[in-house]
């Protein structure tokens, strides 16, 4: 290494993602901003922002928010280059009003907190099985979604409907109702007649209906497959179903070591206990914070241990003994079911990282 390479300063970037455009902040090593500038959000961007922040010295680090959405293709690119990266939080309500806010200061931003260590995570690589399965989940959310309001809509249109067809569907079941509509062959040539203007919308929601849930029933194919490979210890344990454990592997992702322990995940997941002692009162409240969806899916695997397992009834029940109210003794059971899966999800992808280079 030449006496100029070893001289070079070490440089930090911030990134304030965007749709269409990228704006880009860089600090060096006293955290003092260099300069700011605004690149397009496509790979010849990418290339040409990170070639600007190296202009300034090495880079060390990059700090992107919303590299999730917006900068998910930034960080694709940016860890296929070896760059280290944090997603960044946003600022504090309080720095936000001194400062104000645009999209210069909101890089600079990201770029300081990078810099410091402050308001960072290690974001998810986005780059395996994982995403694939988060990839679908979102579809078949959405597929469902449509589904019941294609559902509802049926009834509703039924129950306004001329009373010669209400009469024909109204004591139906959901299944019968929709294969009647479904299979049924109306005057497509009379929609100017009322009754033949239900008929028509309401086999359009049937077959809607069916296509829907042959979708849905595709996609459960898809994500069960999955699940399977990355994780099957983890549906195998009680009360844990496909639809959690997929909820589970997603909040994970596909790189698990960027959560430094169980506690990390816990608090994650929203499980963690929050201290509310006062003076002399001791205790500890519920995390309103965290993924929702991971502690929705922790919530469903307690309730359905506490119907089926006799050692998490006798562990529910001995904490309301001991003075806590039920929903704390949920609240810990949940804590307890954290630790116990972290390890199993951890434990299985050091094996999936293993396969992969023995292979």
């Amino acid at each position: 290494m030449s006496l100029q390479q070893a001289a070079r300063p070490v440089i930090v970037g911030g990134v304030d993602t965007h749709k269409d455009l990228h704006v880009a902040a860089a600090v060096d090593g006293q955290d003092q901003v260099l300069g700011t500038a605004t690149f397009p959000a496509t790979r010849h961007g990418y290339k040409t922002m990170l070639a600007w922040m190296r202009s300034f010295g090495d880079v060390t680090r990059i700090g992107i928010e919303c590299s999730g959405t917006y900068g998910a293709g930034l960080l694709r690119y940016l860890q296929q280059a070896s760059i280290t990266t944090l997603e960044v939080t946003s600022p504090d309500k309080s720095v936000r009003r001194k400062r104000g806010k645009d999209d210069r200061i909101d890089a600079e931003n990201a770029a300081h907190a990078a810099f410091a260590g402050i308001r960072t995570v290690t974001p998810k690589t986005r780059d395996g099985m994982v995403e694939a399965l988060r990839v679908l989940k979102v579809c078949r959310k959405t597929a469902v979604a449509a589904r019941r309001v294609a559902l509802q809509m049926i009834q509703t249109q039924i129950v306004s409907a001329p009373e010669e067809l209400r009469d024909q569907l109204r004591n139906m079941t959901r299944m019968q109702l929709i294969r009647t509509l479904a299979s049924s062959r109306p005057d497509l040539g009379g929609y100017r007649d009322v009754m033949m203007a239900y008929r028509i919308a309401l086999k359009s929601l049937a077959r809607r209906y069916v296509e829907l849930h042959d979708e849905i029933a595709d996609l459960d194919t898809m994500i069960k497959s999955i699940v399977d490979e990355l994780a099957p210890d983890l549906v195998a344990r009680t009360a844990v179903g496909y639809e959690s454990a997929a909820q589970l592997l997603i909040t994970v992702g596909d790189n698990p070591d960027r959560l430094g322990s169980e506690a990390s995940f816990a608090a994650l997941c929203g499980v963690n206990p929050i201290p509310a002692s006062s003076g002399k009162t001791q205790r500890h409240r519920l995390n309103r914070g965290g993924d929702r969806a991971a502690n929705s899916a922790l919530h469903i695997i307690a309730i359905g241990r506490l119907r089926l397992d006799t050692k998490t009834q006798e562990y529910v029940a001995r904490r309301i003994t001991e003075g806590h109210s039920k929903l704390e003794a949920i609240r810990c059971l949940k804590r307890y079911i954290a630790r116990e899966l972290f390890y199993l999800l951890r434990q299985r992808q050091r094996e999936i990282r293993q396969s992969k280079i023995a292979a």
